[in-house]
């Protein structure tokens, strides 16, 4: 798209743009790609997923007055 009418080229601006439309044929799995992968598939959504069902029925938001408990069951005073 670029070269059209007034648009001049940038010669790095157009390698980098070469290189980052092909990673794909030339990524390997190093440790760190790795890690990061299994962080970015398992770990994190997993602590996601576990802090949002720990959290899921704690809270209740319905209803509530200024100065009373958002906790579902209330703390005994």
């Amino acid at each position: 798209m670029a070269g059209h009418g007034y648009t001049k080229l940038d010669p790095a601006i157009e390698r980098w743009n070469n290189m980052r439309e092909s990673v794909y044929k030339h990524f390997r799995f190093t440790p760190r790609t790795a890690w990061q992968s299994i962080f970015g598939l398992a770990i994190f959504p997993g602590a996601i997923y576990y802090l949002a069902s720990n959290q899921d029925m704690k809270w209740s938001w319905s209803g509530k007055l200024k100065n009373q408990s958002l906790a579902r069951v209330p703390p005994s005073d």
